[in-house]
C-alpha cells in the first residue's frame, strides 16, 4: 500500500515538474537568450545530454565509467563554449557554433552505444 502512494506521490511530482518545463518552454526568451541564441542552444543541448546519460545508466545502457567520459567530454564542449565567447564579447560566431555542434554530435552518437 505504501508503494503505491509512493509511486502516485513521484508521478504527480514527475507530471507537475513535466508542466513547469513545458510551460518554460514556451515562456518568451529572457534577454540573455535573446542576446546569445547560440550560447543558449549549445548550453540547451548539454543539459538534454547529461539528462539522458543518467537516464541510460539507471537503465543500464552505460556504466558509470562510461558516464563519467561522456560527461567529460561535455565538459570539453562547455569550456570551449566559454573560450570561444571569451574571445568574441560574450558571443559565439556560426564557425565556432559548427564546431561545437559538431563535438556535441559526437558525443550524442556515444550516448547509448
Amino acid at each position: 500500500m505504501k508503494t503505491s502512494v509512493r509511486t502516485t506521490l513521484a508521478l504527480l511530482a514527475l507530471t507537475t515538474a513535466a508542466g513547469f518545463l513545458t510551460s518554460n518552454a514556451f515562456a518568451a526568451d529572457t534577454p540573455w537568450q535573446k542576446a546569445h541564441p547560440r550560447r543558449e542552444e549549445v548550453n540547451h543541448r548539454l543539459h538534454v545530454q547529461n539528462q539522458r546519460i543518467t537516464h541510460e545508466v539507471k537503465e543500464g545502457e552505460i556504466t558509470h565509467q562510461q558516464a563519467h567520459q561522456l560527461r567529460a567530454n561535455d565538459r570539453g564542449v562547455r569550456a570551449q563554449e566559454r573560450s570561444m565567447a571569451r574571445q568574441d564579447g560574450s558571443h559565439i560566431t556560426k564557425v565556432d557554433d559548427k564546431a561545437l555542434n559538431q563535438e556535441l554530435n559526437k558525443n550524442s552518437k556515444a550516448i547509448g552505444q
